[in-house]
């Protein structure tokens, strides 16, 4: 088997927050004097149920983590350290998405937070050879009006790096449709339409993520499994599913990493982006999601390029950015594989 570590890929599915190491998030919790849940530290990944009760669970640990970040050093060193563990797995680019909201206080308001990630995504980039573009979210849990103001923030700052506009949060909060004007505003000045739709709850709010948002990839997704019709029309307008195996079963979207239908709407056509989501509560990285491709869904090597391909294709990379990981794909996948370990027979 082939190492999956030096499988090019990209990564189109992290969270700014939930980007950070363990040890980041304890050394800036020991800088800010902050009393870290002991969870966040144990090193164990976070499973919960997908409930009112368990997303709670999540969203208050992801608070506390995001807490401790108060400088621009901080941010800085959030974004750095995302690419070089991206570089470290193979990554050939990093989308990440941030709501700067939160990080606005602490250096100046919303302009210096994204301006901040900008110009740390550009150093970053040209330290780690990882092209890091950043993706501006907006939440769910937050007035339409402030998507609206993220979203114009997002389109002055697209020279300067920005690919795309999210909607991130708990996708049973809120209603799609009054997030329309945001997405509007987004995509006629050319941004991608980036929203989450189809994990906590079915293709239904997948519909409607359709229909009000319309999304050139689908953060998750990964219930488009239970309509299979409604994937044909998803996969046939070229939307891709950013899919993040750990994470649904760490919200408890399914019992265990075999059970996501991750090989189902492989089998379908589905095009499919893995990602980790958020790696610090999920304890699982982007080569990890590869592993779980082969160790709980049995696919063999050229299917993990294929995955990789798709996560490519799948990435708002210019046209000769990808033709050039494409051929390092084909490489990896004619480079022979390791023998199997063990004593032979």
């Amino acid at each position: 088997m082939r190492d999956l570590t030096t499988l090019p890929k990209t990564h189109l599915h992290l969270h700014f927050t939930g980007s950070m190491r363990p040890a980041t998030l304890a050394e800036l919790a020991d800088e800010a004097g902050v009393r870290l849940p002991p969870a966040l530290l144990d090193g164990v990944a976070l499973r919960v149920p997908a409930s009112e009760r368990g997303w709670f669970r999540f969203q208050r640990l992801y608070d506390a983590a995001r807490a401790v970040v108060r400088s621009e050093a901080a941010m800085r060193r959030i974004v750095r350290e995302a690419a070089e563990d991206d570089a470290a797995e193979g990554s050939r680019r990093l989308e990440i998405q941030v709501d700067p909201t939160s990080y606005a206080p602490f250096v100046g308001g919303l302009t210096p937070a994204l301006e901040i990630v900008l110009d740390e995504a550009r150093s970053a980039s040209r330290a780690t050879g990882v092209e890091v573009a950043v993706v501006v979210a907006a939440s769910r849990m937050r007035h339409p009006l402030d998507a609206r103001t993220l979203a114009r923030l997002a389109v002055h700052h697209q020279p300067d790096g920005v690919v795309g506009f999210g909607l991130s949060n708990d996708e049973r909060r809120g209603d799609t449709s009054l997030f329309a004007g945001a997405f509007s505003i987004a995509r006629r000045a050319g941004l991608a339409s980036l929203p989450h739709g189809g994990e906590l709850l079915g293709p239904d709010h997948v519909r409607d993520v359709l229909a009000h948002l319309g999304p050139t990839r689908l953060g998750h997704g990964v219930r488009l499994a239970d309509d299979l019709s409604l994937l044909e029309k998803v996969t046939e307008a070229g939307i891709t599913l950013e899919l993040a195996p750990a994470s649904n079963v760490a919200l408890g979207v399914y019992p265990t990493a075999a059970d996501v239908p991750l090989r189902r709407l492989f089998e379908a056509g589905a095009q499919i982006a893995l990602s980790a989501d958020d790696p610090l509560l999920f304890v699982s990285r982007l080569a990890d999601q590869y592993r779980i491709a082969r160790e709980d869904h049995g696919m063999d090597d050229a299917q993990l390029a294929e995955l990789a391909r798709m996560s490519v294709r799948g990435s708002l990379a210019s046209e000769a950015s990808k033709r050039r990981w494409l051929a390092e794909i084909d490489d990896w996948l004619a480079a022979p594989a390791a023998p199997p370990s063990g004593p032979t027979v």
